[in-house]
C-alpha cells in the first residue's frame, strides 16, 4: 500500500528516495561552526529553544525534559547544531524515525534558529541538510516500505510553509487544538451493562497499548506502538487524569477504550490559561457508537475540573475517520488554533 491507502506496485526503496552517498554539514553558513549534535549537547539546546520560544511566543513552551525526549532510543536520530565563535549554539536540526515504523516508514524534522541569526541563510542551510539526512536513513531502515518525510507547521508559520514548498513538500494533513470550559456544567453519560470507565493503572499500560494499536489501525498514516515506543513521550504523562474503559461482559476483561493525559504546567502562562491535555483517546471498533468516547472525556473533564484545572485540551485529525471533531464540538470543545503536515512521500 502506498502512503494515501492506494494499491500500486512500488520501485524498490533506493530508488524512489535518491539519497545522497555522502552528506556534508553546511560548515560556514551564516558564519557558523556545524557539527552532529549529541547528548552532552543537552543544556546548550535546551538554552536555545528557550530563546527561540521567548522570541516567536508560541502557546507552549518546551521543557528540559521535553527537549531530552529528543535524544529518546526509541527512535533512530540523527542531529546537527550551529554554534558561533563564542560557542554559543544558534541552530538545531534534529531527523528521528521510529524504531515501531513498519508499513510505512517516517521521518520526523524538526529545529530551530537563534532570532538573532534569522535572515542569514541559517534556516534553508538546515533544511537541505534534514531533507538530504532523511533520505539516507530512511533508506539505511533497510525495509522496504513506502516512505514520508515530515515537517509539522504551526497556523501563522507563512516562511516556513514557504520554504517546505520550495523543496517539494506538500500539505497533507490538517490538526486542530481544541479546549472545553470546564466552568460550564459536564454531562452525564451513561454506559451499558458491563462497561465501564476505570482509573488508568500500570498493570493495564500493555493491554491499552495492544488496544491503541487496533483502534488506530484504520487511521492515516498511523503506525503500530511497540513496548518501548509506546513509552516514549511520557515525562508530562498524569496517571490520575487517565482512565479506561473495560467491558467485563465475558470472562476476559476486555479495554473498549481508554483516555491518557497530560500535564503540562509549563505551557500555561505561555497558553493563558491551566488546563488537562488529553494526550489520546482511542475506542476499538466494536464498541464504537456506544458512548464510549463521552464517557472517557466526561471522567476526564472532572478530574480535570477537580484539579482547579479551567479548561480540557486535546488536538484531532481535521479528517478524523471516527467522526470524533464533531464529537468534542458536541461535548463543548472549541477550536483555539491549528498546524498542518507538510510531507515528501516516497
Amino acid at each position: 500500500m502506498t502512503p494515501d491507502g492506494s494499491a500500486r506496485a512500488l520501485r524498490p526503496l533506493a530508488e524512489r528516495v535518491n539519497a545522497p552517498a555522502r552528506l556534508s554539514v553546511p560548515d560556514g553558513a551564516g558564519g557558523l561552526h556545524w557539527r552532529e549534535l549529541h547528548t552532552g549537547d543537552l543544556h546548550a539546546l535546551g538554552q536555545l529553544v528557550r530563546r527561540i520560544e521567548d522570541a516567536d511566543d508560541p502557546p507552549y513552551r518546551t521543557s528540559e525534559e521535553e527537549v531530552a525526549e529528543y535524544y529518546d532510543d526509541s527512535h533512530a536520530w540523527s542531529g546537527l547544531g550551529a554554534w558561533d565563535a563564542d560557542g554559543t549554539l544558534r541552530a538545531f536540526g534534529f531527523v528521528r524515525i521510529r524504531h515501531g515504523d513498519i508499513t510505512l516508514l517516517r521521518a520526523f524534522c524538526s529545529g530551530g534558529v537563534d532570532p538573532a541569526w534569522r535572515g542569514r541563510g541559517v534556516g534553508s542551510a538546515l533544511m537541505d541538510w534534514q531533507v538530504a539526512r532523511a533520505r539516507q536513513m530512511v533508506v539505511a531502515v533497510g525495509r522496504e516500505a513506502p516512505a514520508r518525510i515530515v515537517v509539522h507547521v504551526d497556523d501563522g508559520m507563512d516562511a516556513m510553509a514557504s520554504v517546505l514548498a520550495s523543496r517539494g513538500f506538500t500539505p497533507r494533513r490538517w490538526y486542530m487544538e481544541m479546549r472545553r470550559d470546564l466552568s460550564v456544567p459536564i454531562p452525564q453519560v451513561t454506559l451499558g451493562t458491563h462497561l465501564s470507565v476505570e482509573p488508568w493503572t500500570p498493570e493495564l499500560d500493555d493491554a491499552v497499548r495492544r488496544a491503541h494499536n487496533k483502534a488506530f489501525g484504520d487511521h492515516w498514516g498511523s503506525q503500530p506502538h511497540t513496548p518501548e515506543t509506546w513509552q516514549q513521550g511520557r515525562t508530562h504523562f498524569a496517571p490520575a487524569w487517565s482512565f479506561v474503559a473495560l467491558d467485563r461482559s465475558t470472562d476476559r476483561t476486555q479495554v473498549a477504550g481508554y483516555l491518557l493525559s497530560g500535564r503540562y504546567e509549563h505551557d500555561w502562562p505561555a497558553l493563558g490559561w491551566s488546563e488537562g491535555y488529553t494526550e489520546i483517546i482511542g475506542v476499538l471498533p466494536e464498541w464504537r457508537g456506544r458512548h464510549v468516547a463521552s464517557a472517557l472525556l466526561t471522567r476526564a473533564m472532572r478530574a480535570y475540573a477537580a484539579d482547579g484545572m479551567q479548561y480540557a485540551g486535546l488536538d484531532v485529525d481535521a479528517d478524523n475517520p471516527t467522526g470524533a471533531p464533531t464529537l468534542f464540538a458536541h461535548l463543548g470543545y472549541e477550536r483555539t488554533r491549528g498546524s498542518a503536515m507538510y510531507t515528501i512521500e516516497f
